[in-house]
């Protein structure tokens, strides 16, 4: 095949709860992590293909970029939706052709009637049925497979396409497939219920290659659920870990997992010993009712704020997503979902409206009933939902703006943290203190502790950590931080939404913020 010039984009993150964007920029940082996916896709194309990599998260696209390139390869998110059409109307106005794929346009693929190519599914299955297409001058307009990708034979990503200075998390992929069944979650529609896994060799030349860059911060282990391949992953992935990092300072591990990991200590402390140090877990509901209704079954029966303890006291910091709107909801389930929240010290608490993602389970039953309306919303901070709920619309929205509200209010922010740090473990390797830490902490004292809202709590918890757990004052700093994100993007949710309740609506009246109370509606 004659050389191409190929030219990588990804579009633009909104402001979600994840994205991060406003802690970022205490460190000077411009995106979370980098597009995984893409760099895949990059290390696939032949070896005489030029290539440019352009996140539009972290840089802007010029023209230049567009006259240089033959094609656009587009990889994103149903998030990104939005800023992905603005892309495409401008690589058609710029007279390019355009390569799209990933889980925005797999299951949306009948949106996008202006994208020149469709490559869907698992770019290992369907990328090489393209480019054979293409060098024989005859490429189709769509690919798609039932098939699912041997991970274990995926290259290494193109590391080297990337600035990583731009980014506060580098991002590896261990396994792909969920076993569970939860009902409302799209990853076993994209990638089936059976895990499959790279091997630990595999896994490890990845992370040489980011190493060798000389990265030394957070490695994000993308799995939706890294404990898929469970006694893959304790045998031969976490052995390999902890081998691995000896001798490398400032590398920690972040990853996505399920609630049954507190059932197993002897994997626990070898997940700490490995570098872990932040897991998100989907808890969704202290409500079994509304657990059984899902099909989260892995969480049902079981002690959830002593097992959260348990991970957190073992070095596990739990990051947790929650849920509301389920039909089996009772009126008190937001006051439930508080005192869980605020109990446990589940500092960065994800709390949303139930969504019907398109091909879900849930979206295929409401679908039957007649009880979808509206658009899916992939943002995870908007208090509209594209399920027709048993809960009065406009209580379950008043509640929910409620009850963000009060969570991350600064004095029950801060609080929190002071539950969490109570009780965590910290890690053993001291964290490397690098520029742009020492101008995170400048800034940080500078706007939390003189000029922003809620500076008397950043202050007092900030000295009981001070004087109570010393060793924890680099992780408060980094949570007051987070808070700040958190706070702006609930603000501006509240401030945005459409046809928002009047302060005269807000149930929080008449009561203290930091009381479970505060998120009943009156």
């Amino acid at each position: 095949m004659p050389p191409l010039k190929i030219l990588l984009v990804y579009p633009e993150v909104p402001q979600t709860f994840w994205s991060l964007t406003h802690a970022l920029k205490f460190s000077g940082k411009r995106a979370w992590s980098p597009p995984l996916g893409l760099l895949t896709v990059a290390a696939m194309l032949p070896k005489n293909f030029e290539q440019r990599l352009r996140d539009l998260n972290t840089e802007p696209l010029q023209e230049d970029d567009l006259e240089w390139a033959n094609y656009v390869f587009l990889s994103a998110m149903d998030v990104q939706r939005d800023s992905s059409r603005r892309l495409i109307d401008r690589c058609k106005k710029a007279g390019v052709k355009v390569v799209a794929g990933g889980p925005l346009f797999t299951s949306r693929p009948g949106e996008f009637s202006d994208v020149d190519h469709l490559v869907l599914n698992e770019a290992e299955v369907t990328l090489r049925g393209f480019l054979e297409d293409l060098a024989k001058g005859e490429p189709k307009r769509v690919y798609s497979t039932t098939e699912f990708a041997d991970v274990s034979t995926s290259p290494l990503p193109a590391y080297e396409l990337l600035n990583a200075r731009g980014y506060g998390a580098m991002s590896v992929q261990f396994s792909r497939g969920c076993p569970y069944q939860c009902e409302f979650c799209d990853v076993t529609a994209l990638f089936g219920r059976r895990p499959r896994s790279k091997t630990a060799a595999h896994i490890l030349a990845e992370l040489d290659n980011i190493y060798a860059t000389g990265w030394r911060g957070k490695i994000y282990f993308v799995d939706d659920n890294i404990m898929g391949s469970r006694p893959y992953l304790k045998q031969t992935l976490l052995p390999a870990l902890i081998e691995w990092k000896r001798g490398k300072r400032g590398i920690s591990f972040h990853t996505q997992i399920t609630m049954n990991l507190a059932d197993d200590k002897e994997m626990v402390d070898m997940m700490y010993e490995a570098g872990f140090d932040w897991i998100f877990i989907g808890i969704e509901t202290p409500n079994e009712a509304s657990l059984a209704e899902c099909k989260k079954k892995q969480n049902l029966h079981r002690n959830l704020p002593e097992q959260i303890r348990f991970l957190q006291r073992s070095g596990l910091q739990v990051q947790a997503g929650f849920i509301v709107g389920f039909d089996h909801d009772p009126p008190e389930i937001f006051q439930q979902q508080f005192e869980l929240i605020q109990g446990s010290g589940i500092v960065m608490a994800m709390v949303g409206l139930l969504q019907a993602p398109i091909g879900t389970e849930l979206y295929k039953r409401l679908e039957r009933e007649g009880r979808l309306s509206g658009e899916y919303f992939a943002n995870n901070v908007i208090d509209d939902t594209n399920v027709i709920t048993r809960m009065d619309r406009e209580t379950l929205r008043t509640n929910y703006r409620a009850l963000l509200r009060t969570l991350y209010s600064p004095r029950n922010y801060y609080d929190r943290v002071k539950t969490f740090l109570a009780q965590y473990k910290e890690p053993r390797e001291k964290a490397l203190v690098t520029p742009d830490v020492v101008l995170a902490v400048i800034r940080c004292f500078f706007w939390l502790g003189l000029v922003r809202e809620g500076r008397r709590d950043f202050w007092r918890i900030f000295f009981w950590t001070f004087f109570h757990k010393r060793e924890s004052v680099k992780n408060f700093l980094g949570l007051a931080i987070l808070g700040y994100h958190f706070r702006k993007v609930q603000d501006d949710m509240l401030g945005r939404s459409r046809s928002a309740p009047q302060p005269t609506d807000n149930p929080m009246r008449g009561h203290h913020p930091s009381t479970p109370e505060a998120v009943l509606a009156e």
